[in-house]
């Protein structure tokens, strides 16, 4: 039998990580049959892309207001100052840790291009403990800061490949 050629496995991959999204707690066997491929192709693909960091883990999609937290978002805007050392301090898990220490949970975060330079999602119990998060940032970083815009994420449609269950929810903001 032919190996298959590189365009073959980028579409398999593809459809197999499409899948994988929105189905990450389902069986192999499961996710298999629904990609039309074999347990073991499955298992080989699987493998293959966690040990080349394509998939990076499976984190669980999860209701928020079950555990009583805010969804936010933080848009930073940095000073036009050298960051020097301290973009190391703000990516390591330090920083994560003060955002703990203050009651809050940071779920992703990125550079970004545009009008802002950094992007933090996270979740609090209020407003008061989010803006801890951003008086952290002040405080640790105070000449690599220049702006901080915090806001509610008021519904979440899709997260992780996953539609929300409780789409009817939204409604409520119309």
């Amino acid at each position: 039998m032919p190996k298959s050629s590189k365009k073959q496995i980028d579409e398999d991959d593809k459809t197999f990580l499409k899948m994988l999204q929105k189905n990450s707690g389902d069986s192999p066997e499961n996710i298999a049959k629904k990609c039309g491929f074999s347990r073991q192709k499955v298992w080989r693909i699987k493998k293959r892309l966690e040990k080349d960091k394509t998939i990076w883990g499976y984190p669980a999609v999860v209701d928020d207001e079950k555990f009583d937290v805010t969804r936010y978002i933080m848009l930073v805007k940095r000073s036009s100052k050298p960051i020097g050392d301290a973009i190391n301090k703000m990516i390591n898990p330090t920083f994560q840790k003060k955002g703990e220490e203050v009651g809050v949970n940071i779920i992703s975060g990125g550079y970004l291009h545009g009008k802002y330079d950094w992007v933090i999602i996270f979740t609090a119990k209020d407003i008061k403990n989010a803006k801890k998060l951003g008086e952290i940032l002040f405080t640790e970083y105070p000449q690599m800061i220049r702006e901080v815009e915090i806001m509610e994420y008021v519904f979440t449609f899709k997260e992780g490949g996953m539609e929300n269950p409780e789409m009817k929810k939204m409604l409520e903001f119309f």
